[in-house]
């Protein structure tokens, strides 16, 4: 393209017909080795010259340029040929570029003048000097329509206003009229009102016939239930043009996007509107919906895999979306994980490292559930109480069997679109460990303690949680912004009150005890901060910096187990499996070699890697590879991640584990990758490569593992045979990721 402004090139790249526009190389490759002779479509088939589209083309981008103020454009087309192959030239002569010298407004109904001309200023694109842009006048008349539909003209028409340009071609300008006319026979634009409101549910096959329930609610509602599965309230509390208001298409939007986020409806069409046969200008309103399935069943499940280590996930969740007719969602949720010792099959148990076993019931009403009257909180966003058990079960080959339960009560509620929270005033926590004898002896043997009574002792805390989150709802967008999240967890403070008050007994280590148990005291805040940039299309650049610290104090000195961060993984650093990870500079060959040491080190595996404070790093590009790729988007990414946890002391279990302000850099972990995202629209699977960088365990220039040791990614060398003789195990430099939805 030639001769065109820079700041409508890539615009005006968009008018040459999808057909003219050049193969992406690899998109192509694909459809040459895959596709037989038409019989499947996998990649692009090849771009092939047509005359025709190249004349349409030339003449939508001639009034593209005329539209964006260049009144005279004219482009130009012609075509190259080499070898059967096209090059396309389009020659642009723009000429002047037309402004708007005046602009006025001409309404008949003096009330729409006066709307118009208090409400143009926030949104107008067009004025005075300005570039006549045909553009800018269709938004313009699109937000003024959208005005009129906010203020009760249910009547009013795009087609009512119209833009009367008079140009001087030789001198450059427009004068501009907007006019906006009366409806045919009439002296003005009439407002309407909302009267009654027909609510009707339909069986979940769509059908309305049969008994069904009928409520004359109040001097609005009626509502025909014919699935007989809803009180009126589900839905009435979430109707926002209410009788005796001016029609307001805002309203309207927001009831069928609340009704169908209540997630036990499948259909929530816009409601159709009767005029009242009278001069009152009142609207009835219809609204018909067709109810989801009662109950459903999802499964999911994750897997992952390095150097013949490798473990996976299986998660089960029922769900009933409408207990009590009140659109209560129980959900039961069931999830098993296993990771498996270097070398073991799937099938053998005793190659079992680690595995866990959860238990779930919530019960999530959509609203406020308290002893107090709350305001109707529904306009930004379906408030939830929800009431939920959880049941976990841990265990460790050859070290420990912990029990947990955990107890709460949580509120969400959004104050804006952007904003939401989440209060969780009722928190209460119940763990105890069972450590294998023989372990423990050990344990205690080499002065080990810290571990003993970190994952050992019985323990339980009651507290409160918040946590705030922004811009969630653009998190599936490719436009540019900023998400954070943010939370507080505070824990066992009313309990010490309680006991002070109490003058509850103190246990063998000093600790104050509730119902003969100690109980724990802390404070824990995690940060999740994200910045999203768009580089066109579905071209993205993701990046996310995730802190956060765990203090315990009062009448604990270490945290709870469960409340300990970790890292590694799917989520965060992905080139280092889950727990094996830090802390610092931790090396685990501190343990040393053979017999009680090799055992030990065994034992603590995935469990002695943890830390008091977490800070994670990471960048990630993501764009499109193919648009149909058997069935799904293929869509790529390219990333780095760093970061590590640290203890918040130095800790004789941990050497080199605390954390130390001159001491970031060098106790950093560093990995990058690529990965594989097919994304079939209602879930995304996720394949993800990574490989350490820079691995935190060294010391100096050997930390850059990827760069002094790349002779051996692949292969076993020096530096793997030393690793395993002082470590006591093998060391790997990729690690595959298998999961389900973007790491962030």
């Amino acid at each position: 393209m030639k001769g065109i402004d820079d700041q409508f090139k890539e615009e005006a790249f968009n008018y040459v017909d999808k057909e003219q526009q050049p193969n992406n190389w690899l998109n192509l490759q694909f459809y040459y080795t895959f596709s037989k002779k038409g019989k499947r479509n996998i990649g692009e088939a090849p771009a092939i010259l047509d005359s025709n589209l190249v004349e349409f083309s030339r003449v939508q981008m001639q009034r593209f340029l005329q539209n964006k103020g260049y009144l005279q454009a004219k482009v130009a087309d012609s075509i190259i040929i080499k070898k059967q192959k096209a090059e396309l030239v389009f020659t642009a002569t723009e000429g002047p570029l037309f402004h708007i010298r005046n602009y006025r407004d001409s309404i008949a109904d003096p009330k729409v003048r006066e709307l118009y001309r208090n409400t143009k200023g926030a949104y107008s694109h067009v004025k005075a000097g300005s570039r006549f842009d045909t553009d800018s006048l269709a938004y313009d008349r699109d937000q003024f329509f959208q005005v009129m539909k906010r203020n009760g003209y249910f009547d009013f028409y795009r087609q009512y206003i119209n833009y009367t340009p008079d140009s001087s071609f030789r001198k450059s300008i427009v004068d501009l009229v907007m006019i906006i006319d009366n409806p045919e026979g009439k002296v003005s634009h009439p407002t309407y009102t909302i009267n009654n409101t027909l609510i009707t549910i339909a069986r979940s096959n769509g059908r309305t016939n049969g008994k069904a329930d009928t409520i004359q609610v109040d001097s609005q509602f009626r509502f025909v239930d014919y699935s007989g599965r809803f009180k009126p309230k589900t839905v009435t509390d979430y109707i926002f043009q209410l009788k005796g208001k001016l029609f307001d298409i805002d309203m309207q939007t927001l009831t069928t996007t609340r009704l169908s986020e209540l997630n036990v409806f499948r259909n929530v069409p816009s409601p159709t509107y009767e005029k009242l046969p009278d001069s009152t200008n009142r609207l009835d309103t219809r609204l018909n919906i067709v109810p989801l399935k009662k109950m459903s069943d999802r499964v999911e499940a994750e897997f992952l895999f390095s150097g013949g280590r490798y473990g996976y996930n299986l998660g089960n969740t029922f769900t009933n979306r409408n207990l009590f007719r009140q659109a209560a969602a129980l959900q039961v949720k069931l999830n098993w994980s296993v990771l498996f010792d270097s070398g073991r099959s799937a099938g053998d148990n005793q190659g079992i490292q680690n595995q866990e076993f959860k238990a779930g019931v919530s019960l999530s009403y959509p609203r406020i559930v308290s002893p107090f009257e709350f305001p109707n909180l529904a306009k930004f966003g379906v408030p939830h109480t929800t009431f939920s058990t959880n049941y976990s079960l841990f265990y460790q080959k050859g070290l420990v069997k912990r029990n947990s339960w955990i107890n709460s009560i949580t509120y969400d509620f959004f104050d804006t679109p952007k904003k939401q929270h989440s209060i969780t005033p009722i928190n209460i926590e119940f763990s105890s460990g069972s450590i294998d004898p023989v372990a423990k002896s050990e344990l205690l043997r080499q002065n080990r303690y810290s571990y003993v009574y970190l994952i050992g002792r019985t323990t339980f805390t009651s507290g409160s949680q918040y946590t705030y989150q922004y811009n969630t709802i653009k998190l599936n967008s490719y436009e540019n912004f900023l998400y954070f999240r943010g939370s507080l967890d505070l824990g066992g403070g009313t309990l010490n009150l309680l006991s002070k008050i109490l003058n509850t007994p103190r246990d063998t280590l000093g600790q104050r005890t509730m119902f003969g148990y100690a109980f724990s005291q802390y404070i824990k805040t995690e940060i999740d901060l994200r910045i999203y940039k768009s580089l066109g299309g579905e071209r993205q650049f993701v990046f996310r910096l995730n802190p956060g610290i765990g203090v315990p104090y009062g009448n604990s000195n270490q945290l709870i187990f469960e409340k300990n961060f970790y890292t590694g993984g799917a989520n965060d650093i992905r080139a280092w499996l889950p727990r094996t990870l830090g802390p610092g500079q931790f090396n685990r060959a501190s343990y040393g070699v053979g017999g009680a040491a090799d055992t030990t080190r065994t034992r603590l595996k995935y469990l002695d890697q943890f830390g008091e404070i977490k800070i994670i790093a990471n960048a990630e590009y993501r764009y499109k590879l193919l648009d149909n790729f058997f069935g799904t988007k293929l869509k790529g990414a390219l990333f780095m991640d760093a970061g590590n946890v640290w203890r918040l002391h130095k800790e004789e279990e941990n050497p080199n584990g605390e954390f130390r302000f001159n001491n970031i850099f060098q106790s950093t972990a560093i990995g990058i990758g690529t990965g594989l995202r097919f994304d079939l629209s209602f879930f995304i699977f996720r394949l993800d490569a990574a490989f350490k960088f820079k691995d935190p365990q060294f010391r100096g220039s050997d930390q850059w593992v990827l760069i002094k040791h790349a002779n051996e990614l692949f292969k076993a060398g020096d530096f793997k045979k030393t690793y395993q003789q002082t470590n006591g195990e093998g060391y790997n430099f990729m690690q595959l990721n298998f999961g389900i939805g973007l790491p962030f």
